[in-house]
C-alpha cells in the first residue's frame, strides 16, 4: 500500500501489523513476567540479541510496545521508549545522557517543573546555562567545551515564546550535541521537530497525544539524526550495540529498568485510543484557540494576549513557517490585573484546573499556582506577570466559549 496519511496509518496501524483474534488494535497485556520456552531466548533478551522479546514489565510489555511504534510513527522516528509520565521522560533524558562536569544549554522558556529539574541537575554536578533562545546567537554563545546537550521546547509554556528552532538545530549539527526538542504543545500533529535536526524529541502523551485528562504518560522518540557512536556518555555496555541504538538503549536500561518510571499497560491503551482522534482535536482546539486570541486581543479590558496564531506575536513568522498551526495554548493579561480572581471565577465554561490539553477548555493563573514554586525573580525573567492568565482551549463549541467570556469580562468589569 502506498503511504498512507497521518490519522489513516495511526487508525489502522495496529489491525495491519496484526492482532490477536483479529482485534482492531492491540489488547491490554497485564503480565509482569513473560515466560519462554527456552532458556536461551531468556537469556538472549538480557543480553540485547534477541529481538522484540519481554522479561519484566517495568521496561515495557507489548502494549507498551504498541505505544512506542504509534509515537515512532506520529514522529517519523526510528524508536521511542515510553515512560509513566513527561517529566519521567525528561528527566531520564538527562539523568542517563549527562554526567557530573557536562553542560546543558537550554531555553529559559520552560515548563516550571523542568525549571525546576535544572536545579536538581545543578546539585548533581551537571552545569545548565539557561538563554533566550528566540536568539540563536544567544545559544551559540553559551557553549562551553563541556556542553552535550542543548534544549528547548517548541511553544513555551505559558508565555508561549517559540525558539529559533532552525538556527539551534544548525548549531547542533556542527558541534554534534544531542539536540533534545519538547513537542508536547504543538505535538506531532502540527510539527515534527525532526524536520528542523532534532536529536531526541519528547513528548508528554498525557497532554496532546492522549488529549482527554484521563492518562498519564509520557515517550522519548530518537530521529536517527545523531550517531551515538560519537556521543561521549555512552556506557561500554551498550557500546556493543549499533551505534544508532546506542542512545535509546541506555535511556531504556538506565532510565527504565534502573529508575522505575514505566507506563503500565492499561495507561498505555488509553492512550494509544486518544492518538487515533489526534489531528481531529488538534484541529479543533487550535482554530478555538485563535478565535479566543482574536476576540480577547479586541477586547477593551484586556491588556496582552500571547499566542502564536496572532500577527502581533513576536515569533508569528516562524509559527507560520513551521507549523501546522499554532497550538491550544494562549495566555493573556487584564488591563486592571486585580480584577483577574473576579474574573477567572466569572465564567462558566472553562475549568479553573491546572493541566493542559483537555477536550475542556481549562483557565489557571499563572504566577499563584504552577511557577509560585519558581519565585519572583525567575518569573519575571520568564516574561511571566502577577496578572497572567494561561488559557488551554478545549473543542467546544467557540460562540459558547467566545459568549462566556464577555460575560464574564462584562460582569467583572
Amino acid at each position: 500500500m502506498d503511504k498512507q496519511g497521518f490519522t489513516t496509518g495511526i487508525v489502522h496501524g495496529d489491525r495491519i501489523a496484526g492482532t490477536e483474534h483479529g482485534g482492531v488494535r492491540q489488547p491490554i497485556h497485564t503480565s509482569v513476567q513473560y515466560g519462554f520456552e527456552r532458556v536461551e531466548d531468556l537469556i538472549g533478551v538480557f543480553q540485547g540479541t534477541k529481538k522484540g522479546g519481554f522479561n519484566y514489565a517495568r521496561q515495557g510489555t507489548p502494549t507498551t510496545a504498541a505505544l512506542e511504534r504509534k509515537i515512532t510513527q506520529l514522529e517519523d522516528g526510528v524508536g521511542t521508549i515510553c515512560f509513566g509520565t513527561g517529566m519521567a521522560a525528561i528527566t531520564a533524558t538527562f539523568l542517563t545522557l549527562l554526567l557530573a562536569g557536562d553542560h546543558l544549554v537550554s531555553s529559559k522558556y520552560v515548563f516550571g517543573n523542568t525549571n525546576s529539574l535544572f536545579g536538581t541537575l545543578k546539585t548533581l554536578g551537571v552545569e545548565v546555562t539557561t538563554v533566550d533562545a528566540c536568539d540563536a546567537s544567544q545559544v551559540k554563545s553559551a557553549i562551553r567545551p563541556n556542553t552535550r546537550m542543548l534544549f528547548v521546547e517548541t511553544i513555551a509554556n505559558p508565555g508561549t515564546q517559540i525558539p529559533d528552532l532552525q538556527g539551534i538545530g544548525e548549531v547542533c549539527r556542527e558541534r554534534g550535541f544531542a539536540y533534545v526538542v519538547d513537542n508536547t504543545i504543538t505535538s506531532p500533529a502540527l510539527f515534527k521537530p525532526k524536520a528542523v535536526g532534532a536529536s531526541l524529541v519528547i513528548n508528554s502523551l498525557t497532554k496532546t497525544v492522549a488529549g482527554h485528562g484521563a492518562a498519564l504518560g509520557g515517550a522519548v522518540t530518537d530521529t536517527g539524526l545523531l550517531d551515538w557512536g560519537g556521543y561521549p556518555n555512552i556506557a561500554d555496555d551498550y557500546r556493543r550495540s549499533a551505534s544508532k541504538e546506542q542512545g535509546l538503549l541506555q535511556i531504556r536500561k538506565k532510565g527504565l529498568r534502573d529508575m522505575g518510571a514505566a507506563l503500565s499497560s492499561e495507561q498505555a491503551h488509553s492512550i494509544a485510543m486518544g492518538a487515533e482522534t489526534l489531528v481531529l482535536r488538534v484541529k479543533q482546539s487550535s482554530d478555538n484557540a485563535l478565535a479566543l486570541a482574536r476576540f480577547l486581543e479586541g477586547h477593551e479590558a484586556i491588556g496582552k494576549v500571547f499566542y502564536p496564531g496572532l500577527k502581533s506575536h513576536p515569533q508569528y513568522e516562524i509559527a507560520q513557517a513551521l507549523f501546522k498551526g499554532a497550538s491550544w495554548l494562549l495566555s493573556f493579561e487584564l488591563l486592571n490585573a486585580e480584577r483577574m480572581i473576579d474574573v477567572v471565577n466569572a465564567l462558566k465554561l472553562p475549568i479553573k484546573a491546572t493541566g493542559l490539553a483537555d477536550t475542556r477548555t481549562l483557565i489557571i493563573p499563572v504566577a499563584p499556582t504552577i511557577f509560585f514554586e519558581a519565585g519572583a525573580d525567575t518569573r519575571r525573567a520568564m516574561g511571566i506577570s502577577d496578572g497572567l492568565l494561561r488559557l488551554s482551549a478545549g473543542i467546544e463549541d467557540i460562540d459558547d466559549l467566545i459568549a462566556d467570556f464577555e460575560q464574564a469580562l462584562k460582569r467583572a468589569a
